[in-house]
């Protein structure tokens, strides 16, 4: 799907991942001029349940709503079902089938992300902690093969895995990426295993790159903004 017009004011999720709706605001209000997408993970939507969704929405911007459901598939339909109408463009769901089928089938307006491997995770702990002894990247694909099929609109996976999900699973899907850092910071110290830059992440394939840490911790968060930008746009253009 790179060729479609995602305008580059969207192809950064920012990550609303703060304790509160206040503090969420402030970052939009600061951020907007740059930014027209916002992800809201569990620990703002328990603290500001759907109206910090709408409020963004409000804005005129999206919302990328990052629960990840998970549970049986007739709760996930209905969980799913909650979200119409509030404004939310993309929702997670865990990659198995039962669970993406219930949730695209649910019917809400949003396109579903299924979440492959958690970008926390490697190799190594998929092997220790659920004794999947095979390379991280085969899973990945297989998961995303298997949610395409049962109607996600779209993958969640590291931008390490995107150029093999596109080579082998074709263009008719989302790729968003999370884990990314800015350049000459990816092998930066957090929970984030698998980590690429911007730039390579849509470069290999992904539509959608999601930014946390690097931008809101920032001394200038405008200027990592235009720098991702300015990756984002090169490599389009070497795409196109």
């Amino acid at each position: 799907m790179q060729s479609k017009n995602i305008p580059l004011d969207e192809r950064i999720i920012f990550a609303l991942d703060v304790a509160s709706p206040e503090e969420a605001k402030r970052l939009v209000e600061r951020l907007e001029s740059h930014i027209h997408f916002y992800k809201v993970g569990l620990q703002l939507f328990l603290s500001g349940w759907f109206p910090i969704v709408e409020w963004i929405a409000g804005r005129g911007h999206k919302v990328m709503l990052d629960l990840k459901f998970y549970d049986i598939p007739q709760t996930v339909s209905l969980a799913a079902g909650q979200l119409a109408g509030r404004g939310v463009t993309f929702a997670t769901v865990h990659g198995n089938e039962p669970i993406v089928r219930a949730a695209a089938g649910a019917g809400a307006g949003v396109t579903i992300l299924a979440v492959t491997v958690l970008t926390s995770f490697s190799s190594e702990d998929m092997g220790k902690f659920f004794g999947y002894r095979g390379k991280v990247e085969d899973l990945v694909l297989d998961r995303a093969r298997a949610a395409v099929a049962s109607g996600a609109g779209g993958i969640v996976a590291s931008g390490a895995e995107a150029p093999r999900l596109r080579s082998e699973l074709g263009e008719d899907f989302l790729i968003v990426t999370p884990g990314i850092r800015p350049a000459g910071t990816v092998a930066g110290k957090d929970d984030q295993k698998r980590v690429v830059t911007a730039g390579s992440a849509i470069g290999g394939g992904a539509d959608y790159v999601v930014v946390g840490r690097p931008v809101r911790d920032a001394t200038d968060p405008f200027a990592v903004i235009e720098t991702m930008q300015e990756e984002i746009s090169h490599s389009l253009g070497r795409l196109g």
